[in-house]
């Protein structure tokens, strides 16, 4: 195949993905040709293919991803043809070769491998905005992030600690709980075996409470996330990996001291001139300097890409999870 791409063929689960050789997309004006070297794994994706954000079908799957240019569209001076780029938001980026508006992408540094770069675009930015824009995390605040052994999770544990705050992390299970002590968690609680999990959230601040919950979880975690606040606190609710959050009664805000709850996403962030440069820059630079790491947990061919899905649903992964095209 010249170009396999990965095909969402009806609105399901993993069955429905299929791997076809389209055509090569040729690059129009603003836009470069990139020859993909890995395609980020991620949960918007599984909304997409179930249905739940909807597109027609049949479509091509995947946001994020980098490479190497291959070709220019017509006025594109830059990047050059043999630099490495990488871009958080474009469709059908899970193929051999994809077609990227130069707005949309960021040259990626020496010092940062294309896999780590593709890895951490939709996450790492994430934790960008997480910790700069939507909370300022402060040198002695308490932040609770739940699945820190997940890659927005890993970014977030890095991150808060950098910036001089103290992590209460959360995990599923013994190795998933030793990944976020090892990566500088204060106190890590596997949700697991833990009955009372806002009590022992609130232990763990000396019963003041956080400043922030980071919560990818959804579901499962959300009202222990809203209880562990302290008064005038931020639940920031970026994700739902256990499922969507039933409606709020807001009044459980005032009860709880002047809550704030947010339901964030990546491309408002993303939104002003120069947020894209900025925060990639930032992330880079982090990354180079060893102040984060980007862990990938596995990596599949496009051929399993329904493996890797469903091993991202299972929760059974730990970091960013790729497709090799």
């Amino acid at each position: 195949m010249d170009n396999p791409t990965l095909v969402v063929t009806r609105p399901g689960g993993p069955e429905v993905l299929l791997v076809e050789d389209r055509p090569r997309p040729a690059p129009g004006p603003g836009e470069i040709l990139v020859e993909v070297e890995a395609a980020g794994v991620n949960f918007i994706d599984i909304y997409q293919r179930e249905g739940i954000y909807p597109i027609p079908t049949p479509f091509a799957l995947g946001q994020e991803g980098a490479g190497v240019v291959r070709g220019l569209g017509p006025g594109v001076t830059a990047p050059a043809i043999g630099e490495r780029v990488a871009w958080p938001f474009v469709p059908g980026s899970a193929a051999r070769w994809v077609k990227v508006p130069v707005r949309g992408a960021v040259t990626v540094p020496e010092s940062v491998p294309t896999q780590a770069a593709a890895a951490a675009m939709l996450q790492g930015l994430t934790a960008h905005y997480l910790i700069t824009s939507l909370y300022a995390v402060q040198p002695g605040d308490f932040a609770l992030v739940h699945a820190a052994a997940g890659g927005v999770g890993q970014l977030l544990v890095q991150w808060v600690k950098a910036k001089g705050g103290r992590v209460i992390a959360t995990a599923g299970g013994p190795e998933k709980c030793a990944i976020a002590a090892a990566l500088g968690a204060d106190c890590v609680i596997d949700y697991r075996t833990t009955t009372d999990l806002t009590g022992a959230i609130r232990a763990a601040t000396g019963g003041q409470g956080v400043a922030v919950a980071y919560d990818g979880v959804g579901r499962d975690t959300f009202d222990a996330s809203l209880a562990s606040l302290r008064p005038r606190g931020m639940l920031a609710l970026f994700g739902a990996a256990s499922g969507q959050v039933p409606p709020l009664d807001l009044q459980r805000l005032n009860a709880g001291g002047s809550l704030f709850v947010t339901r964030p996403s990546l491309p408002h962030y993303l939104a002003g001139d120069g947020e894209l440069a900025w925060r990639s820059g930032e992330l880079f630079a982090a990354m180079a300097a060893g102040e984060l790491r980007v862990s990938v947990g596995a990596r599949y061919p496009l051929t399993d890409a329904a493996t890797a899905y469903a091993d991202l649903a299972g929760r059974r992964t730990q970091g960013k999870l790729l497709l090799i095209p």
